[in-house]
């Protein structure tokens, strides 16, 4: 399996350095925009071609798929781009930010074929994954799942301290993560669903902290908040409130209500989420198959957002 690999940033090394563990998977091409790292990040992985061109390594014959972790607002138009020359496509997480775009990749994977899958990873966190089976074996019903996604971000860098090109969002980005994972875990229809945010920042022109609220058609509870503001500590924490238990989790690790660590490094090949999230898109290409986390099964989360949009807009 022959890959590129647009944007050569934080999240790019991250699925350069995931794709390495995976046999038979090798990135061939590293594109950024003009003056970004690309050559440097090629030379470090010893990657040969690389460009500030997406459609050059598209016109590549030696390029089956093409792993998308550039600027959420490039992300649909790319993954459209991607089909439309007859490769695959993995797009980081969001798939866009509107959902016109969103249904429009929909749309596009229908016509062509292709696999298009998009990165919801918290679906392939070993943590997560075991919650989920231990929802699927009738032995765990999730009462309540309240989150909290917290960041230190008032100036616009990403993880590398580096200063981005483009603004992040907490709801079409951060929320989608959580919103995608209450509908997976529960199985359940979302009924309700309601939205508050604070300020905009001055000069970025988002909302810094945002609380959101949803219920599914069985009863379960989301209680989501979301923050731009806090000066650690830093991510995302699920506490699942169940019926026989509670647990927490954090990325790849999960402990009880009581804080006690389970040990969750039997339920896949590997602790590292982008490792698991690439090893199922490369899997279903060569098994002809749809992925867990593909287009179709994660719209659903992007017309939340839409409606959760509208209501801030009302």
């Amino acid at each position: 399996m022959k890959l590129a690999l647009a944007g050569a940033g934080a999240f790019g090394r991250k699925h350069l350095d995931a794709i390495a563990l995976i046999d038979g998977a090798e990135v061939v091409s590293v594109i950024d925009r003009p003056g970004g790292s690309q050559e440097a990040v090629a030379n470090d992985y010893g990657i040969a071609h690389w460009s500030d061109d997406l459609a050059e390594a598209l016109a590549l014959d030696t390029v089956d798929a093409v792993i998308l972790a550039t600027p959420t607002q490039m992300h649909a138009s790319q993954a459209i781009a991607c089909m439309e020359a007859g490769k695959h496509v993995l797009v980081e997480i969001p798939l866009a930010d509107n959902l016109a775009d969103a249904e429009a990749v929909v749309e596009t994977q229908k016509r062509t074929g292709k696999v298009c899958m998009v990165g919801h990873v918290r679906r392939f966190n070993p943590s997560h994954q075991w919650v989920h089976n231990k929802i699927q074996a009738g032995e765990f019903s999730i009462q309540h799942m309240d989150v909290q996604t917290f960041f230190f971000r008032r100036t616009n860098t990403n993880a590398l301290g580096e200063a981005r090109t483009w603004t992040d969002h907490l709801l079409w980005h951060h929320a989608a993560h959580t919103i995608d994972l209450f509908a997976y875990q529960t199985g359940e229809e979302i009924v309700a669903a309601n939205i508050l945010q604070g300020p905009l920042h001055p000069e970025l022109g988002i909302a810094m902290d945002m609380s959101i609220q949803m219920q599914t058609s069985g009863g379960s509870l989301l209680t989501l908040s979301l923050s731009f503001n806090n000066d650690g500590p830093l991510g995302t924490f699920f506490r699942y409130i169940g019926d026989t238990g509670t647990y927490v989790a954090n990325y790849d690790d999960l402990i009880t209500g009581r804080d006690e660590v389970i040990d969750v490094s039997y339920i896949d090949v590997s602790m590292n989420g982008i490792e698991l999230e690439s090893r199922e898109f490369i899997a279903a290409i060569n098994e002809g198959r749809e992925p867990k986390s593909s287009v179709h099964h994660v719209i659903s989360c992007y017309r939340h957002l839409h409606a959760l949009e509208q209501q801030l807009h009302a």
